[in-house]
C-alpha cells in the first residue's frame, strides 16, 4: 500500500547504515534518571512502570546514557512484542537505561519512519531467523553486529515522512479517544463527589460499614479458570492481555475465583493509589485471581457498582484504607481480607435511591464502553497500515 504520488523501488541497506551503537555509560553515577523500554508504554521512568526503582541508584555505571530521540531495542519478550520493543525516547532530559538493551542514535533517516517500521512486523522475520529465539522463553538472543546487519528498505525521504504524518495522525487521534475516555471517567467521579456531599447535608445518607453489605467469597480455583489481574485503569482484565506475558504460578488451584459483580482488593500499591485499588468484575464468566487479593461478594449489583465507582477516587480509597493498614518491613501492606471491611463508607439511606445511582453510573459507563470500543477501532486501523505499508 503506497501514496499514489510516489512509485519506484525502495532502496535495500542495512539497519548500520541509518544507526550508531551508543556506547556511553554513566560512569560515577552523574545521572539518575532511570529509564524502563515497555512494549506499551515506550521509554519511560522506571518508577512509574514499577511504581518504584528496581535499579540501585548507587551502582548504575554499567547503564547507557540516551538523549532524546535516541533509540532503544529491549529483547525481552511479550505479547505485545513478540520480538521485543524498539521504542524512541521523547524526554526532554537525559536518562540512563539497562545495559541488558540495545541502544543507538539514527541519521539520514526519518527517525518517525523507522520508528514506526520497528512498531510493524516487517523485522520480526529477520530476528527469528537469525537470533536465537529459544535459548530463553522470555527473552531473544541476537548479537549487537548481527542486529545492526538487518536488511531496512527505505522510500524517499518525502514519502518516509508522509508515512510517519499518516501514523503519528492516528496516533493523535487515539491520544483524543483516551482523553475523551478519561473525561468521562472524571464525570463520574464529580458526580459521586457531588451526591455524597448533598447526601450527608440532607442526612439521606449514612456511613455504612463495609462488614454490613460485603462477604468475602472464600472460592479455590479447583477448575482452573484463567487469571486475571486489576488494573487501575481497566478494572480486572486478563493477565497476559493486561502485562503481555503471565505471572501466575504454575499451580493456580489455590488462586481466589471471582463471579460477576464480586469486588476485587489489591494489597499492592499502584501509582497514586498507596493502599492497593478496589474494582467490581464486570466480566461475565468466572476467572481467578492472585491469593494475595481479597474478593466479595456485594448484598446487591447495585452496591457493588456503587462502591466500585467510589473506589476510583484516590482520596476515598486513601481515606478509607489509611486507618486500616500497618505498614511491615520494606513498605508492605499489612491487612487481613476480614480488617478490610472494618471502615465505613457513605451511603444512601433509601434502597430506591441506591439503585437510581447504580443506573446512572453504569449508564455512563456504558457510554465509556462505546467509546473504548471506538478507541479499539482505532487501533486496528492503525496495526492494519502498519502490516501494509512497510517492506
Amino acid at each position: 500500500m503506497r501514496f499514489p504520488e510516489f512509485s519506484g523501488e525502495w532502496e535495500k541497506n542495512n539497519l548500520s547504515k541509518f544507526s550508531s551503537k551508543i556506547t556511553k555509560k554513566n560512569k560515577g553515577n552523574v545521572i539518575q534518571n532511570v529509564l524502563c523500554n515497555s512494549a506499551n508504554l515506550g521509554i519511560i521512568p522506571q518508577n512509574d512502570y514499577f511504581d518504584r526503582d528496581i535499579a540501585n541508584a548507587d551502582n548504575t555505571d554499567s547503564y547507557y546514557i540516551i538523549e532524546q530521540g535516541d533509540f532503544v531495542y529491549n529483547p525481552r519478550k511479550s505479547t505485545a512484542a513478540p520480538y521485543g520493543p524498539v521504542n524512541i525516547y521523547n524526554g526532554e532530559k537525559p536518562g540512563i537505561i539497562s545495559p541488558l538493551y540495545l541502544c543507538f542514535s539514527v541519521l539520514n533517516i526519518s527517525p518517525s519512519f523507522l520508528f514506526y517500521r520497528f512498531k510493524s512486523s516487517v523485522w520480526h522475520p529477520y530476528v527469528y531467523s537469525h537470533g536465537d529465539t529459544g535459548v530463553r522463553f522470555d527473552r531473544v538472543s541476537i548479537k549487537d553486529d548481527v542486529f545492526f546487519d538487518m536488511p531496512i528498505y527505505t522510500p524517499t525521504q518525502n514519502e518516509q515522512e508522509k508515512i510517519a504524518t499518516l501514523l503519528s495522525l492516528i496516533d493523535e487521534r487515539i491520544a483524543t479517544q483516551n482523553k475523551i475516555i478519561k473525561k468521562y471517567e472524571s464525570l463520574i467521579k464529580g458526580i459521586m463527589v457531588e451526591l455524597q456531599k448533598q447526601g450527608l447535608k440532607k442526612g439521606t445518607w449514612k456511613k455504612v460499614f463495609l462488614n454490613d453489605i460485603l462477604t468475602e467469597r472464600n472460592e479455590r480455583n479447583s477448575n482452573l479458570y484463567q487469571v486475571f489481574s486489576v488494573s487501575v485503569s481497566q478494572g480486572i482484565i486478563n493477565q497476559v492481555d493486561h502485562l503481555g506475558r503471565s505471572f501466575s504460578a504454575k499451580d493456580t488451584s489455590k488462586y481466589n475465583v471471582v463471579h460477576y459483580g464480586d469486588l476485587v482488593y489489591t494489597k499492592s500499591p499502584t501509582g497514586s493509589f498507596p493502599y492497593g485499588i478496589v474494582k467490581q468484575s464486570l466480566n461475565r464468566e468466572r476467572v481467578a485471581v492472585s491469593p494475595l487479593y481479597g474478593v466479595y461478594v456485594p448484598n446487591s449489583l447495585a452496591i457493588g457498582v456503587y462502591l466500585h465507582k467510589y473506589f476510583m477516587s484516590e482520596i476515598n480509597t486513601h481515606n478509607y484504607l489509611h486507618p486500616l493498614i500497618q505498614k511491615g518491613a520494606k513498605n508492605t501492606i499489612n491487612i487481613t481480607n476480614q480488617r478490610f471491611l472494618e471502615n465505613r463508607v457513605p451511603m444512601p439511606l433509601d434502597s430506591n435511591e441506591l439503585l437510581l445511582i447504580s443506573k446512572l453510573l453504569r449508564s455512563v459507563n456504558d457510554k465509556i464502553r462505546h467509546e473504548q470500543n471506538m478507541l479499539q477501532e482505532y487501533q486496528k486501523q492503525k496495526q492494519y497500515l502498519l502490516r501494509q505499508m512497510f517492506i
